[in-house]
């Protein structure tokens, strides 16, 4: 975090997973003084109202949302409340309070069963395999028209399957090793042939980051800044995809895993489960164009990473 920036973070604290790993990021934000910590949900236009009054932040990062492929077959009104709803109050807050950047996640989940790899910016992404990413298509629709009908400078991130440290329980590593480590069966879709663009979370961090100023202007203004430009032809708006460029199988995957855990894991094979895809595979000259970084962790330093932290923290 930058010392001359002053960080204002709201999180509803949900129990969709383990809320003391909740608290325990939080509170290694906490002991940072320019950052304050609001509880709430992002669909409460009044909390937004009053935290956008109290102090008028001139950069709105909106990266609260319901995740997952798979429990949105399961529960998909929560999506609808936080992803459609939650977003549409961010957008109006916006509209009211006119930052210079707005920044949204999106994800890679958006290209659907498009079968052009790897996936660009201006590709069509309007044929979504699940509900969490028709929710997520419709966030990148929504923002689109605020940011043309409010002059919005607003830029979306596409994410592909962010891996590391302090992440999501319900996510297929975190899954792995709690069953590796417990000598319980690991299951695996599509049989295990599935290629997915692993993405480590200090390389989303800091192209998050560097994007923070690069903000879309006006075609009319200065227009399209590159050949690959995903900018919008009526709107300060940009698509960003942010992805290692380099899909892995599940199975390589599991194997630099278990050679970090010094176990092998049991393995159930299974069919292909609803709403999910085979592969995903980005393309980030965008993101490098703009920036001039490109993320390129390697999944046999990201896996380490990530298992010395496991270890520690549940110790």
């Amino acid at each position: 975090m930058s010392k001359e920036w002053k960080v204002i973070g709201l999180d509803a604290m949900t129990e969709y997973y383990d809320v003391d790993l909740k608290k325990a990021r939080l509170n290694i934000l906490l002991k940072n003084p320019n950052f304050h910590n609001f509880e709430g949900l992002v669909e409460d236009q009044i909390l937004l109202d009053k935290i956008f009054l109290n102090h008028k932040p001139n950069v709105i990062l909106h990266l609260a949302a319901q995740a997952g492929v798979r429990y949105s077959i399961d529960n998909p009104n929560s999506y609808v409340q936080s992803n459609l709803i939650g977003t549409f109050q961010i957008l109006e807050v916006a509209r009211k309070f006119s930052p210079d950047h707005l920044l949204i996640a999106s994800t890679s989940s958006t290209y659907g069963s498009n079968p052009n790899m790897p996936f660009n910016e201006n590709q069509r992404s309007d044929t979504p395999m699940s509900f969490y990413a028709a929710t997520k298509k419709s966030n990148e629709v929504m923002a689109h028209s605020y940011s043309h009908l409010y002059d919005i400078p607003t830029t979306l991130f596409r994410f592909f399957t962010v891996y590391g440290p302090w992440g999501r329980p319900d996510m297929a590593l975190f899954k792995f090793t709690k069953n590796i480590l417990s000598d319980q069966p690991i299951d695996l879709y599509n049989n295990g042939k599935m290629k997915r663009d692993f993405t480590y979370i200090d390389d989303l961090v800091k192209a998050i980051y560097l994007l923070i100023s690069k903000i879309p202007f006006k075609v009319d203004k200065r227009g399209a800044l590159f050949e690959n430009d995903s900018i919008s032809n009526s709107a300060p708006f940009r698509i960003v995809n942010i992805g290692n460029s380099k899909p892995i199988s599940l199975l390589d995957y599991v194997n630099v895993l278990e050679k970090a855990l010094g176990r092998v894991s049991k393995k159930n094979f299974l069919g292909m489960q609803a709403g999910d895809v085979e592969e995903t595979y980005s393309n980030v000259d965008l993101l490098e164009n703009l920036t001039g970084f490109r993320p390129k962790t390697t999944i046999n330093i990201g896996i380490n990473e990530f298992v010395k932290w496991y270890k520690d923290y549940y110790r």
